[in-house]
């Protein structure tokens, strides 16, 4: 969950990852969840990001309100643990300082420190940074350093995302294979017939139909009946209530038409079984969403990737002296010293010093760039050669790089 830097007094934005949603009704069902906590001011989800801005006055609710609505609606919140060494600490009234900062940066769901290990652990959506976190104890008194990087956060996603994907495919294929028979030997008969071709195919009996569909029913369309569950218990339906109630009235009919075909003969009903209607539209869905899942997955990574086109750390001048730093805790108006074959860290005007830098990362063009004094500098670009020093202008969500970033978050 992240909060868009804002002025005090000014409308924010704070961004929520949000798992657990598998189709467009999932979407609108967070959206209203989200729109009716008190304080929010527009909801919007993006189900390909699978995420949701949610627009807020600069009093609006905490990231527990937030996440609760989500939690309440039926879906989750995509969490990271951040852990943090703190210094300073004497009393239980330190701690009681600490971890109320720590609980009002957005993004934080809750808190804990811990006197004797001098360290806070700290669960929060994912997006949040430890830079905000630490500046929190910084703000209460005390001093911190983050334990966790974030490199784990992304390996983690990275292997959650692999997971999801490993097991709708193989979902997939085991119903594939299941379904099959019902589609050669049961389907594709009566749709011939219907048309006056007789295949010479057997017919399957009901009872080997029945044993075919049944684990397609129990175990690979399970995701969906589990969704329905969870919707209903939250008044609320989507895709997953579409596809168990259409799959299970045709799973349910037929299993009482193979068990019980005594009852449709009284009634004077010839029993038919639609076994292969069910495993088809089952097997169906698992591929559109295995298919779906890959190519959110490769939205995500170009994401990723352009990330990692940033630099990890930025030397700016302090006090008279050169200090390397965290790219987060660059501000405005830093002076930061560039050395041949270095990442820019954000953007700048080049106040000394001459230099080539690679700009083919935004412009595409291979032939470096001259740059020197009041000429612009990008952050992500590579100084080729020479060194200089560039007032930093942009900084954080601001930069050329965050901007192109967020447009191809917003075209998903």
């Amino acid at each position: 969950m992240r909060d868009e830097k804002t002025p005090v007094g000014v409308a924010r934005k704070v961004r929520i990852p949000v798992e657990g949603m598998s189709c467009a009704g999932c979407a609108a069902n967070v959206e209203q969840a989200l729109a009716g906590v008190p304080g929010v001011e527009e909801a919007t989800v993006n189900f390909a990001a699978e995420e949701a801005t949610v627009t807020t006055g600069a009093e609006g609710p905490d990231a527990k309100a937030l996440a609760g609505a989500v939690e309440e609606a039926g879906y989750g919140v995509r969490t990271r643990e951040i852990e943090l060494a703190i210094t300073g600490m004497h009393c239980a009234s330190c701690v009681g300082k600490v971890e109320s900062e720590l609980a009002a940066v957005p993004g934080v769901l809750e808190a804990s420190v811990n006197l004797a290990a001098e360290s806070a652990r700290v669960r929060a959506a994912v997006g949040t940074e430890p830079a905000p976190l630490i500046a929190a104890v910084e703000r209460a008194g005390y001093e911190a350093d983050a334990i966790t990087e974030a490199e784990r956060e992304d390996e983690a996603r990275e292997a959650a995302r692999e997971a999801e994907i490993a097991g709708l495919k193989r979902r997939f294929w085991i119903s594939a294979l299941l379904t099959a028979p019902l589609v050669l030997f049961e389907m594709v008969p009566h749709l011939l017939h219907r048309v006056g071709i007789d295949p010479g195919l057997p017919v399957l009996d009901p009872w080997l139909q029945l044993a075919l569909a049944t684990p397609v029913m129990a175990w690979a369309a399970r995701p969906f009946f589990v969704g329905m569950w969870n919707g209903l218990k939250h008044r609320s339906a989507d895709m997953n209530t579409l596809i168990a109630v259409g799959t299970g009235a045709a799973y349910g009919y037929s299993v009482v038409a193979t068990v019980l075909p005594g009852v449709f003969l009284a009634a004077g009903i010839e029993p038919a079984v639609y076994y292969e209607s069910a495993a088809v539209i089952v097997t169906l869905i698992l591929l559109g969403r295995w298919m779906e899942a890959r190519a959110k997955g490769r939205t995500g990574a170009a994401i990723r990737k352009l990330l990692d086109l940033r630099a990890k750390t930025a030397r700016v001048r302090r006090d008279g002296e050169e200090v390397e730093i965290p790219i987060e805790d660059v501000a405005p108006g830093d002076e930061v010293v560039v050395r041949p074959g270095e990442k820019i860290p954000v953007d700048g005007v080049v106040v000394e010093g001459h230099s080539a830098v690679d700009e083919s990362m935004l412009t595409g063009e291979s032939i470096p760039v001259e740059k020197g004094p009041g000429d612009e500098v990008i952050g992500a670009t590579i100084n080729a050669s020479g060194s200089f020093v560039f007032r930093a202008t942009k900084v954080g969500g601001d930069t050329a790089l965050a901007q192109i970033v967020e447009m191809v978050r917003e075209a998903q």
